[in-house]
């Protein structure tokens, strides 16, 4: 039995939740996973998972042995890292995921940089709004809009998500423009909403007066790019990231509404599991998301 492909095998079925994920992550076929964790609990003579045909589980033994196997494995890749002859430069399969709308934004604006300044990193980029279990789907980081309550995650504050109130010209023209937030009342909205959390508040301030609004009626989607089709189909009144209405005023498809009228930004967080060792390639995509947001306007820390 090769001892570390048993440990990376073991980890891989913890961190993933299965033997099918653990394969796929690891690039090893199933059946060598499933012999090299068999081999490793014979060898310890413990029982460290147990099996069903639906759900794989750690036992208590399983659990404590596994930190202790996520720490070795986590210092060999920082001591090849820091030998290796192109003097740790990030590399590797390097999977994130982030908000749909702000990813199609990234292929246009900024990835090909990350893609020439770290070649030896093979970028796998879940686009999703819904919330990513990062353990069991091997996911190394996320990109977050609003505020992080997970106590098993680390959070770093990268930027804001500045958004504006807007609608299609083919919309303004049928119905008009309100001139202030409670006249939304009369028109349709397009409103985003997260399972189990509803639609989204829109929230309104000007000269120190605040309105908060909770939308009613209408259209609710909870895909950021099926919101923004939606939008500039001229199904109704939304507010989309700022850096999306900019891109499509320009190109004369929407205009805004209560332009007086500012609403709240919200945090943009990227986010990994507080037990997992920061590699450098995490570390890398991490810093240069940074970097982007800092000089993008619309997503600038505010």
């Amino acid at each position: 039995m090769d001892k570390l492909k048993a440990l990376e095998a073991f980890v891989g079925v913890v961190d993933t939740g299965g033997f099918t994920r653990a394969s796929e992550l690891l690039n090893t076929p199933k059946a060598t996973i499933s012999t090299l964790v068999q081999e490793l609990e014979t060898q310890l003579g413990v029982r460290l998972l147990h099996r069903t045909t639906r759900k794989v589980s750690v036992t208590a033994d399983g659990a404590a042995y596994y930190e202790r196997c996520r720490r070795i494995l986590d210092d060999m890749r920082e001591a090849d890292e820091s030998v290796s002859p192109r003097q740790g430069l990030p590399s590797g399969r390097l999977r994130v995921d982030v908000p749909t709308s702000m990813a199609s934004f990234l292929m246009f604006t900024g990835l090909n940089d990350f893609l020439t300044r770290y070649p030896d990193i093979s970028l796998e980029m879940g686009c999703s709004d819904r919330v990513v279990n990062m353990v069991s789907e091997g996911v190394d980081c996320v990109i977050r809009v609003g505020d992080v309550s997970d106590p098993t995650l680390v959070a770093r504050r990268i930027g804001s998500m500045q958004f504006k109130t807007c609608a299609a010209k083919s919309y303004v023209a049928a119905h008009g423009v309100p001139t202030h937030p409670d006249e939304l009342r009369a028109h349709r909205w397009v409103n985003y909403f997260l399972p189990g959390r509803g639609a989204a508040t829109w929230d309104f301030a000007k000269d120190g007066e605040r309105i908060e609004l909770q939308p009613e009626g209408g259209l609710s989607v909870n895909d950021s790019n099926v919101y923004e089709d939606a939008v500039l189909a001229g199904l109704g009144i939304g507010q989309l990231p700022s850096f999306t209405f900019e891109c499509a005023c320009r190109a004369g498809e929407l205009v805004a509404v209560l332009p007086d009228w500012t609403t709240d930004p919200l945090p943009v967080h990227v986010l990994f599991p507080s037990n997992r060792h920061l590699s450098t390639k995490v570390q890398a995509f991490v810093e240069w998301m940074a970097e982007f947001f800092e000089k993008t306007p619309g997503l600038r820390r505010v």
